[in-house]
């Protein structure tokens, strides 16, 4: 009886993941195209310093992929992400240099990721908001916060952590790999599992005892510690801070969560969804690089594609 009990699980593991990624399965197929596509134009990949410079370039766009994904699952969404980056490498750049050192300064970093993800979590939670609105409302706060700190690029990282996270080594990915299994670890909590039944049936699942606000609130914390995280690799990356540096980061993270399979509605997709996503739009920005589109064109191909990878899997869903 106890063995059947224990193996029901494993069981039934396999087969529930087999179906989170069928809508995602056209877009590991698109990914595997244009990383053949980069690897012919850029046989320098291949080189341990190669593919160092490409995960460094991926990596940033990764976190706030995860940001917005975790956000999605449960029904929500942030605007503030690009906001949050930016203020975390201001954070960085006017601490780490400063008596706080690397340490602080890396604290400092979180604490406000987390700091800010609560508070905006609890607002839209607890005050019933919609989270398009507060986190709109809180993208021009953390803005003018990171101006306030730092008013022009500026600032400082210490030359040894550039070289150690933007230098020849693959830091980046170790560090990816390192978040990707704290995210399964996550996932093995009581929040963690709480989250796709946040999303999905929210009224069903806090009759059914699930502590929904709560995962709701830590999903928006976590999803400002990645923000800011991003933020200080960013920093590392170019030796100093921007505070508008982030901006762009807003609308790709809400493109890579769609494009990996991550529904509006929460409770659809997976993390490793959005994974791809995020790493598709950074070999297509590179793949387009190497054959000279212009960045007009570049736009423009990036959005046709972005549709016909999302569009696919619901022209499947539709026929008979």
């Amino acid at each position: 009886m106890s063995i059947s009990s224990s193996a029901r699980p494993a069981a039934l593991y396999w087969p529930v993941q087999a179906r989170r990624n069928i809508g995602v399965r056209s877009l590991f197929v698109v990914v595997l195209a244009f990383l053949i596509a980069y690897g012919v134009l850029f046989p320098g990949l291949f080189t341990a310093s190669g593919f160092a410079k490409f995960t460094q370039s991926w990596f940033p766009l990764a976190l706030v992929a995860m940001a917005q994904a975790i956000l999605m699952l449960t029904g929500g969404i942030s605007l503030a992400i690009g906001a949050a980056v930016s203020l975390g490498a201001v954070i960085a750049a006017t601490t780490m240099a400063g008596p706080l050192g690397v340490a602080g300064g890396a604290a400092a970093v979180a604490l406000a990721g987390l700091g800010i993800g609560a508070v905006t979590g609890f607002i839209v939670v607890r005050l019933r908001l919609p989270a398009i609105v507060v986190t709109l409302a809180g993208s021009f706060i953390i803005g003018g916060a990171a101006l306030l700190i730092l008013p022009r690029p500026g600032g400082s990282i210490p030359e040894w952590l550039s070289d150690l996270l933007a230098g020849d080594t693959p830091a980046a990915f170790v560090l990816l790999l390192g978040i990707v299994l704290l995210w399964k670890l996550y996932l093995a909590t009581p929040l963690g599992l709480s989250l796709y039944a946040a999303g999905e049936n929210p009224v069903g699942a806090y009759r059914s005892g699930v502590p929904v606000d709560m995962a709701r609130v830590a999903a928006y914390a976590i999803s400002g510690l990645l923000s800011t995280s991003a933020g200080l690799f960013v920093a590392a990356q170019t030796g100093s801070g921007d505070p508008v540096i982030g901006n762009a980061f807003t609308l790709n993270s809400i493109a890579a969560a769609v494009l990996g399979g991550i529904g509006f509605l929460g409770g659809q997709g997976t993390m490793r969804g959005a994974l791809a996503g995020s790493l598709l739009l950074s070999l297509m920005i590179s793949v387009m690089f190497f054959l000279g589109f212009t960045p007009v064109a570049q736009y423009v191909a990036q959005g046709l594609i972005i549709i016909g990878a999302v569009a696919i899997p619901q022209f499947r869903k539709v026929q008979p």
